[in-house]
């Protein structure tokens, strides 16, 4: 079964940090793009960051870049996100999920792959 398991939110004030992990089975991360979504209350889901390991190469949204780090732990079969000098619109629901980049010139998008189900997210409240 495949299966994707978020945790590592909390409440934090604003500059702290936080360190998300999300553990994959049914699959091997080696093998994808796995990519961070969040959403906030109202809002809809935005992708913010990707890891594909067979380059290891990655993007992040403008509004996190410089202070989002993403990694991939192959051996774990786990992808963390490193969430520094954080800030009350990061406030959401996050979410992991293998993905497919889609790129628009400098521009891309996070396409969900469907075999790879959603799963519960894991709570960020950034206080100010």
């Amino acid at each position: 079964e495949v299966q994707l398991v978020e945790s590592g939110g909390g409440l934090v004030q604003a500059g702290g940090s936080l360190r998300l992990s999300c553990v994959a089975s049914g699959f091997s991360v080696d093998d994808e793009c796995i990519g961070w979504f969040r959403q906030a209350p109202g809002k809809e889901r935005e992708g913010v960051t990707c890891i594909c390991n067979s380059d290891g190469s990655t993007i992040y949204a403008d509004s996190v870049k410089g202070r989002f780090s993403i990694s991939s732990d192959n051996a774990k079969n786990t992808v963390y996100l490193q969430m520094n000098a954080l800030k009350p619109e990061d406030t959401a629901v996050y979410y992991c999920k293998a993905v497919q980049v889609v790129m628009y010139g400098s521009n891309w998008s996070l396409r969900p792959h469907s075999f790879s189900p959603w799963g519960q997210g894991t709570q960020v409240t950034v206080s100010s």
